[in-house]
């Protein structure tokens, strides 16, 4: 891969992994203003380190240990450098099983978000989705049921592999919805938790909130130094804009509809790539760029239409 390659996909990576996690820059926001100065002063230096090196670093060397353990650990995160011709065997016959359940994880996220999630309705279809909500648990049961079908007919891992995203999807789902409450008791004093406690809270939570962001990666790049470099930068970017420019990003409306959008066409990109569709290292990057490249100038189109009405009222 040459230079170029490289640095589209730490971009790409890095816009992913902050729009991914803008849900979680606005918990961590609101939570941080109930802090002490020092407790958010520690919370912004120490706590992005264990943000990017132990979920965002830690996390992927594991999905790829974890999909071809013979490698050990030591070769699971310096496989992509390898050039041992049973190195490189060994990945490309793991990339389809971790990729299907990567893919299949994150289709369920985008589901979920579009038949279920309060939202912005940025494209036409989105309200009628929404409208009839419940039929999410039948459209995704019906999904899961052709994806493995479909799975078990080319290669039976393929199929476990699609169980196994589906599970992590209700699995983080759970503690998700959990930390929204635990954000409310908080937020209304109701929580009696110290700084600390609360410091510990917010690491737990940032680490269920990356699990889309880390899954995603894998469409970008089966390399762990170029996953941990490229969503390292968007974890810190995300640090700071967490403390200047949150209320700032928030009124861009349709951001978190990229940020679903790009899950879809990862998570597509991903299950197509898992059953033998050859998608070039570029595509990813582009396709992410061009979605939030939309919804952004979607937003800063009807930001300044309220804008000029604002003024012609006065």
């Amino acid at each position: 891969m040459d230079i170029v390659g490289i640095l589209m996909i730490v971009f790409g990576l890095s816009l992913f992994e902050i729009i991914t996690s803008l849900d979680n820059a606005v918990i961590n926001a609101e939570v941080l203003s109930t802090m002490s100065a020092r407790a958010r002063r520690w919370f912004m230096t120490w706590g992005i380190i264990i943000a990017v090196f132990m979920v965002r670093g830690l996390l992927p060397w594991f999905i790829v240990w974890a999909t071809s353990f013979e490698l050990g650990p030591l070769g699971a995160f310096t496989a992509t450098f390898s050039n041992d011709p049973s190195v490189i065997r060994s990945i490309e016959m793991s990339k389809p099983i971790l990729l299907m359940g990567g893919g299949v994880f994150l289709f369920l996220v985008f589901l979920h978000w579009l038949f279920l999630e309060p939202k912005n309705f940025g494209l036409r279809g989105e309200k009628f989705f929404y409208r009839y909500g419940l039929w999410f648990f039948a459209v995704a049961s019906v999904f899961l049921a052709a994806i493995t079908w479909l799975g078990i007919k080319k290669e039976p891992l393929l199929a476990f592999s699609a169980v196994v995203g589906s599970s992590a999807f209700f699995i983080t789902h759970g503690f998700k919805e959990n930390a929204e409450k635990a954000e409310k008791n908080l937020m209304h004093g109701s929580s009696n938790l110290s700084d600390w406690s609360k410091i510990l809270y917010l690491e737990v939570i940032d680490a269920s909130f990356s699990i889309d962001g880390v899954l995603g990666a894998f469409a970008f790049t089966l390399s762990i130094p170029l996953i941990l470099l490229g969503n390292g930068i968007g974890a810190f970017a995300l640090r700071q804009l967490t403390l200047s420019n949150i209320d700032r990003i928030k009124k861009y409306r349709y951001l978190k509809n990229g940020a679903m959008y790009s899950i879809l066409f990862l998570g597509i990109i991903m299950m197509m790539d898992s059953f033998g569709a050859h998608i070039p290292h570029w595509f990813s990057p582009l396709v992410t760029a061009g979605t939030v490249g939309f919804f952004l100038a979607k937003s800063i189109k009807e930001n300044k239409q309220e804008g000029k009405a604002k003024v012609e009222k006065k």
